[in-house]
């Protein structure tokens, strides 16, 4: 059963203090929304082959897996204007090395070497989530704050905004200007959102904020659980140790993301490359936005509905829609068919994403969330790795419809996962899920 609340998203809007860091963090977002498909774009049209712009979109996701978590844990204990400025700085660097590598057409070794400092890119989607849920549950909304699935709805309706726009800019930029345009711009949109973060210091999480008192014990005990020993969440707040290790929910979700990141980078190279093959480069742009938005519209609608159903159930049913939407990749042999399976799939995308950060939630401490959500886009990331590689090499040695055949396998990980692990994730977000509905009560 669910019950439809068309006004839910107007206490959102009501939250101007909100404005800023949600502007700066959806200009960072451009930035992100824009590495895997705009680095292989901007590398084959310098003349490069397709397995070496796979290769550098691949090291751009396996740096940012190894890399962003730790930036994360490093937020949650410092503070976001702490550790950000730092952050962007080497990933600008990486840019840089990478744009003017491309514009010399220089050697190959040096695109890696770029690729790798991007990927200290600190997580926006994890910072505005973290920054909303500490104004949400710190009390300083009072009874106009939002409820917590709204407020992830509202998010990912943002991050839909910069899927849809981002990557067809920079395929745009990099068509009619210069290959390196596009990516300049985003590096630009990035910049600037960092800048404006920094500045945002009234809504910028305590490190080691918790909720208030008449929560505050049960919380610990959740905390204490998740690390597996008394006493492991620290006074202070600040982790020990990453949630990926102590935390079972996290790494189910980290799973069923890296299978999305997997089929989804392959998609998106495959894309790019049956564009090429019809001499239209603009095609994959065209798809891009015109599934961003379905998506995006999906989510907003998704955002709405109060569905009574567990959220472990939820995410299965999420999960099986988005595999086997996506598995019709398989049937794709021209251009109206592969627009067909990205809107498909586009429409299952949103609720699997809102679902997966309300469990996220739900099973981590308050002081961990930024650390938490990072390490699901990291799965994504870390999928993300090898999908661009193995796409590149399929696209090389046997055409671009072969790449797409084998995403179809892999977009099947995702509702497999979720079904085996089903009771995983009922018995690690429990506890946090009694916090939170007291919260949502009150």
């Amino acid at each position: 059963m669910a019950a439809v609340s068309p006004g839910v998203y107007k206490k959102i809007l009501r939250v101007r203090a909100a404005y800023p860091f949600d502007i700066a963090c959806l200009l960072m977002r451009f930035f992100g929304s824009m590495l895997n498909i705009g680095v292989v774009t901007m590398i084959t049209l310098s003349g490069y082959s397709f397995l070496t712009a796979g290769l550098a979109s691949s090291l751009i996701a396996l740096s940012i897996f190894v890399v962003t978590p730790r930036v994360s844990k490093r937020i949650d204990e410092r503070g976001q204007s702490a550790v950000v400025p730092k952050a962007a700085a080497v990933s600008l660097a990486g840019l840089v090395v990478l744009v003017a590598n491309v514009a010399l057409h220089g050697p190959v070794w040096p695109l890696f070497v770029g690729a790798l400092l991007v990927g200290f890119y600190p997580s926006p989607q994890a910072m505005a989530r973290a920054r909303w849920t500490y104004l949400i549950r710190s009390g300083r909304l009072g009874k106009e704050a939002p409820d917590l699935r709204t407020m992830f709805s509202y998010e990912s309706v943002l991050d839909d905004m910069a899927f849809i726009f981002s990557p067809s800019i920079s395929i745009a930029l990099a068509a009619a200007i210069v290959p390196t345009a596009g990516m300049i711009a985003g590096g630009v949109a990035f910049a600037v959102g960092v800048v404006l973060l920094c500045a945002s210091k009234s809504t910028e999480p305590v490190p080691g904020w918790s909720a208030p008192a008449g929560d505050a014990a049960v919380a610990g005990e959740v905390a204490a659980e998740m690390e597996g020993e008394p006493g492991a969440l620290p006074e202070d707040g600040a982790p020990k140790r990453s949630l990926l290790a102590t935390s079972a929910a996290v790494r189910v979700l980290f799973v069923i993301y890296a299978f999305a990141g997997a089929f989804l980078g392959l998609f998106d190279t495959a894309t790019v490359s049956l564009s090429e093959d019809l001499h239209s480069p603009d095609f994959a742009g065209a798809v891009l936005m015109a599934s961003g938005a379905v998506s995006m519209i999906v989510g907003f609608l998704f955002g709405m509905v109060r569905l009574r159903a567990p959220l472990p159930k939820q995410l299965v049913v999420a999960a099986c829609a988005v595999g086997l939407a996506f598995g019709t990749m398989f049937f794709i042999d021209s251009a109206p068919s592969l627009m067909a399976v990205a809107l498909l799939g586009a429409a299952t995308y949103s609720p699997l994403l809102i679902v997966a950060n309300g469990v996220c939630e739900r099973a981590v401490p308050d002081a961990r969330l930024t650390e938490a959500i990072t390490w699901l886009n990291a799965g994504y990331t870390c999928g993300a790795a090898f999908g661009p590689t193995a796409a590149g090499a399929i696209i090389d040695l046997l055409g671009t419809m072969a790449s797409f055949k084998l995403g179809s396998l892999l977009c099947l990980g995702m509702p497999i996962t979720a079904l085996l692990c089903y009771r995983i994730v009922k018995r690690n977000i429990l506890p946090a899920y009694t916090v939170v509905e007291k919260r949502d009560l009150e």
